[in-house]
């Protein structure tokens, strides 16, 4: 599965450090690269908004992604907000003033929800605790 994966933190250097965050981890090496996440139109000025693409296949991939993301967004300083799309365009959002205070029972918990929510063949429905917030795609 590719998933487009976006930082809103007040900063730019957020997806990169995300970018590489990621990418030290062994089973995500060559899964994760940057990533035009709409497409630019020809009278625009600037760039497109930026993102990371990752694919998450077989083999527990969901699993080390959704762990290595919550570290990493209980890590920064700051209101980091990760937003990952899946192809179907439901969205999962992972908020640092959520996971800031957590423990590590609580952090292993999300990333189990996350990584459920991202595996193969995972249905859009939102975890009992309500940590990630799904939402259906927008049409």
């Amino acid at each position: 599965m590719r998933i487009t994966v976006s930082v809103e933190d007040g900063d730019s250097g957020g997806l990169h450090d995300l970018r590489r965050w990621l990418s030290d981890e062994p089973e995500l090496r060559g899964r994760i690269r940057g990533h035009t996440a709409s497409p630019i139109p020809s009278d625009a000025m600037g760039l497109g908004a930026e993102a990371l693409l990752a694919v998450l296949g077989p083999g527990g991939v969901a699993v080390v992604f959704a762990g290595a993301l919550v570290a990493w967004v209980q890590s920064r300083r700051g209101d980091q907000t990760v937003t990952i799309t899946r192809p179907d365009g439901t969205t999962v959002t992972v908020s640092a003033t959520r996971v800031r205070g957590m423990n590590a029972e609580q952090n292993a918990q999300l990333a189990r929800e996350l990584a459920a929510l991202l595996g193969p063949g995972a249905d859009p429905v939102p975890p009992a605790d309500g940590e990630l917030s799904p939402e259906a795609p927008q049409r």
